[in-house]
């Protein structure tokens, strides 16, 4: 068995009722893919920074997740022998 390792990391940043998160996955690879989720806060909410912390790190990890498989699509079409289209299944 080959075991791998991948790391994501996520970075937040605050400022004026904004919170940005920045999710970085590296592989053992050596390939690297960011993606950046916003949230902000409406002036009337209460100052929940955890909620904002959450959403925009949603965000930026769907935004992450829909990357990766950009690149897999484009990894199976440039490795495929057969032409046409490349099919992925997410079962």
């Amino acid at each position: 068995m080959h075991t791998r390792t991948w790391h994501v990391d996520v970075n937040l940043y605050e400022k004026d009722g904004r919170t940005r998160a920045e999710a970085v996955l590296r592989t053992d690879a050596g390939t690297e893919l960011r993606h950046v989720g916003e949230a902000r806060k409406n002036p009337r909410d209460r100052d929940v920074p955890e909620i904002g912390d959450e959403l925009a790190t949603c965000r930026a990890l769907a935004g992450l997740a829909h990357d990766l498989l950009d690149a897999t699509v484009g990894d199976v079409e440039d490795n495929d022998p057969s032409p046409g289209e490349a099919h992925i299944r997410m079962d």
